[in-house]
This record gives structure tokens, sequence and C-alpha cells, in this order.
């Protein structure tokens, strides 16, 4: 009989042991954590990640480290998104478990030029321009349109080299597909002629649809050696968003100035779009060789100078 009192006793207090530890269990994963909108973790082990959090702010413990090492699923390295506001303990790991890399949107649009976008990225993401410049010169096949017009979404706290790199990267994937698709190669001496003309292209159609038309006047110009004479090539660089006047075609003396010189510019003007480059390499059959933007903004085309002087005169009235 006593032994059966004292198995028990025993027993009893290995219940009551389990329900204190339960009820501490409860109460200490149900403990308020301050959450911050994103954490930044490390890569390696789940102690190391333990460790980089304590050092954060983070009242993390050993249990913490044992539930997310063989619970849970060990947290990605990264900038996660976590969510800035007060939880539970055991939300907070499950956060940290399951949570996604927090990313930025860029967005470079059609049209514009290197060292604006790259300036505007600058301020953006607050990098250092010099370095983004740095790395474009490293990773980009062309001086311009190195980096097609697009929205990327790109990790949070990104490098300016690892930044530069990954949208190069899914840009030079574009053009290669694009190449394949209609010149069945991709040589880049050939591809930059291409960027080049979709550049102008870009640069003067008042729309996608007047592309092919527009990449009708450059080649028929090219053709019979004929300067160019567009406006959009002078908005080059850092004057992508400079007015061209009569005193600024007379005086720039870059071989972007398509009156001063003929055949294309030395490099592409600016980004160029997908439709860009469809124009480029398939261009309306025309015979014209001028085109005015007339009231509703979009251009009289023709192939009679005469004819594009009254179109000149109409735009003026």
């Amino acid at each position: 009989m006593k032994f059966f009192n004292l198995i028990y006793s025993l027993l009893s207090k290995i219940f009551m042991l389990i329900i204190l530890l339960l009820i501490a269990l409860i109460f200490y994963f149900t403990s308020p954590i301050k959450t911050t909108q994103t954490v930044i973790l490390p890569q390696g082990s789940v102690t190391k990640v333990i460790a980089h959090l304590k050092e954060q702010g983070y009242s993390l413990t050993l249990l913490d480290t044992y539930l997310l090492a063989y619970v849970l699923d060990a947290p990605k390295s990264g900038t996660l998104l976590i969510g800035k506001n007060k939880m539970s303990r055991i939300d907070f790991l499950k956060k940290l478990s399951s949570a996604k890399e927090a990313i930025d949107i860029i967005t470079l649009i059609p049209g514009e030029t290197r060292p604006i976008f790259l300036e505007e990225l600058a301020k953006q993401q607050n990098l250092m321009l010099s370095k983004l410049e740095n790395a474009y010169t490293e990773y980009a096949s062309y001086e311009e349109a190195g980096i097609m017009p697009e929205t990327y979404h790109v990790p949070k706290n990104i490098s300016e080299k690892k930044l530069i790199q990954t949208l190069v990267l899914q840009t030079e994937k574009r053009y290669k597909i694009l190449a394949l698709k209609h010149l069945k190669k991709y040589d880049k001496k050939e591809w930059l002629k291409i960027l080049t003309i979709a550049s102008v292209i870009q640069k003067e159609a008042a729309n996608n649809k007047e592309m092919p038309i527009v990449a009708s006047v450059v080649y028929n110009r090219l053709k019979i050696n004929m300067p160019l004479q567009m406006d959009g090539t002078l908005n080059y660089g850092k004057y992508s968003h400079v007015k061209v006047t009569p005193k600024r075609i007379r005086t720039d003396t870059s071989g972007f100035n398509t009156y001063a010189n003929k055949g294309l510019p030395p490099y592409p003007v600016c980004s160029v779009s997908t439709e860009a480059i469809e124009a480029a390499l398939n261009p309306a059959t025309s015979n014209y060789l001028y085109f005015m933007k007339n009231k509703s903004g979009v251009h009289d085309f023709t192939n009679s100078y005469n004819e594009h002087l009254k179109n000149i005169n109409k735009a003026k009235q």
C-alpha cells in the first residue's frame, strides 16, 4: 500500500510539474515582443540568427533557438518583412520562420537616360551615385540602354553593385530573347546599332503606334546619306529633359548632334522599350523623309519637303 501511495504521490508531483511547465511555456510564448517593420538577418545557422537578433535588442533565449531549429522552419537571410507591431513571442517566431524578403520597387521609364536614372536611383534608395556608376560601367554591355525600361522588384538594402548587376542581368536576358527571335543570334556589336536606332525612335515617336513609321524615316534617311536632323538625339545623357533650341543645335559639338553629323549617334540616346526595339527591327515600308508634330500631339509624315514646310506652318499657327 505504501508503494502505491509513493507512486501516486510521485505521479501527482510530476503532473503538477508538467502543469506548471505548460503554464510557464504558455506565459513565455504569449509574452509580447515589440517588432519593427523589417529585420535584417545574416546568413548562417539559427544560433547565429538568434545572436544577431539579440544584438538588435530582441530578448530571445535558447528555447527560441530550439523552436526555430527543430520545430519551425529556419528563417531566410536578408531583409525580411515582419510588420511593425507588438506580437506574441510565438507569432514573432512564426513570422521569422515564414517571412518573405522585403522588396523595393524600382521603375525606369522608356526614353530616360542612364545619368538621370542613376541619379534618381541614388536618391530613392539612399545609395552612392559613384558606386552605381562604377557598377554600371563594370556590368553593362552598352554605355546607354544597358538597362531596359521596366518596373523591377529588388530586395531592400541591396548594395549598389548587386542592384546594377541584377538589373543588367535581367536586361541581357530580354535582349538575347529578342535578338534570337528576330536575328537568330545575339551579336552585341549588331545589337548596339539596333539599340541606337531604337533609342532615336523612342525619343521621336509620339506613341507606340508611330514607332514603325518613325523607324522607316530613320532608315530612309540613312539609306540616302541624309542627316537624321532629329531633336531627340540631343536629349542624351544629362540633357534628357532640356529643351532643344536653335542655339543648342548650333553649339553642340558631340556626335549626338544629328543636324551637324550624318549617320547614327555614337551609341543609344536613352533606354529603349520592347516596342521601340521591335520597330527598329521591323520598320514600316514607306518613302517618308520628314515628320512634324501636329496640334493633336501626333506626327504628320511626308516625303515632300514642301509639304513638310506646310506642316511646320500649320503646327505654328
